[in-house]
């Protein structure tokens, strides 16, 4: 019998889940006991955005996510080089830039 370590936890993952979910905009706010991380998708050419998950945290857990970000984001840059971050930080143009379509 194999024996298992108290410690481990055993994560399911959904096919849906696995999929995940498009975003390009991130919003968060927070209250004395929690944070609040809302992910939505801005489309080009569209006024309204719907937020697609909310995420709720501890604090605690939010200082951990945020300590987590930065060791993978480390990582990531000395394999695939430094991420690159516009100065100006974008005005949420409803054309991401370039050119408007016509129908």
């Amino acid at each position: 019998m194999e024996e298992q370590n108290e410690n481990q936890i055993n994560i399911e993952l959904s096919e849906e889940m696995a999929e995940g979910i498009y975003s390009n905009l991130a919003i968060i706010t927070h209250s004395s006991s929690e944070f609040v991380v809302d992910f939505i998708r801005v489309m080009p050419g569209v006024p309204k955005a719907k937020v697609k998950s909310r995420v709720v945290l501890t604090p605690e857990h939010a200082k951990r996510l945020l300590s987590a970000l930065q060791d993978n984001i480390e990582r990531f840059e000395e394999a695939h080089g430094r991420i690159k971050i516009q100065n100006d930080p974008p005005a949420f143009p409803m054309n991401f830039g370039g050119q408007m379509g016509q129908a």
